[in-house]
């Protein structure tokens, strides 16, 4: 979980091709931003593969190893191409305000975590063993906790953007009371499936183009309203 003295600027450098045109931002993307990434599944078939004590490959022997390995190197094997855009997008045009971390994960049972934290097997194991249920108290205290500390710790014109679904109710309605308008989503993720939002945050950090987001507060509240359902 965030301890509240011990943020620090996690970001790193990647390169990304340019895609050889030049894009306004809108006057929102001025302001400092923190990305945050929806969580992994920790109980299917690629985290089960992982976790064999006689996988041969070099994440999982750096997984079983004392040290362990990075948390959003981990969840981008477990969930594959969705949690590698979230990566690659967030690392590539995050814009943290003093010493708070660039992006930050949810987790099932820690809170928000940075994606350097190392994690071992117990770690996923535990992470598995809680549902995204926000009536889990497992679930939902660290991150309430967690979230309350971000947002008292972020200056008032810092806004958070979640890569992942408003239409579930695991985690938005947790990070609206702490975040309120300042809680943003990218415009384009509506209608879309994980793979498809996953190509999408690639080819944009890869293209150094930023998308454009929308309030998730307002997407919410459309998506009640639609008979539909609304975003997705």
């Amino acid at each position: 979980m965030l301890h509240p003295l011990c943020f620090s600027s996690l970001r790193a450098a990647v390169k990304c091709p340019s895609s050889g045109e030049e894009f306004a931002r809108p006057p929102s993307m001025t302001q400092p931003r923190i990305f945050l990434l929806s969580p992994a599944h920790c109980g299917g078939k690629r985290a089960a593969v992982l976790l064999r004590p006689e996988a041969p490959f070099e994440l999982a022997e750096r997984v079983r190893s004392p040290v362990g390995a990075p948390l959003g190197e981990v969840f981008s094997f477990v969930s594959g191409l969705y949690f590698r855009g979230k990566m690659a997008y967030a690392t590539r045009f995050a814009s943290p305000p003093g010493r708070l971390p660039d992006s930050l994960v949810i987790t099932t049972c820690r809170g928000l975590l940075s994606p350097h934290t190392l994690v071992r097997p117990p770690d996923l194991e535990k992470f598995a063993g809680v549902p995204i249920d926000p009536r889990d108290p497992r679930y939902r205290e660290p991150l309430e906790a967690d979230l309350a500390r971000l947002a008292a710790a972020a200056p008032a014109e810092c806004r958070f953007v979640l890569l992942g679904s408003v239409a579930t109710v695991k985690y938005v309605q947790l990070l609206l009371s702490a975040l309120g308008d300042r809680l943003l989503f990218p415009a384009a993720f509506a209608g879309m499936g994980d793979m498809q939002r996953g190509a999408l945050l690639l080819r944009s950090a890869r293209a150094g183009v930023e998308l454009p987001y929308l309030p998730v507060a307002g997407a919410v509240l459309s998506s009640r309203a639609s008979p539909a359902g609304g975003v997705r």
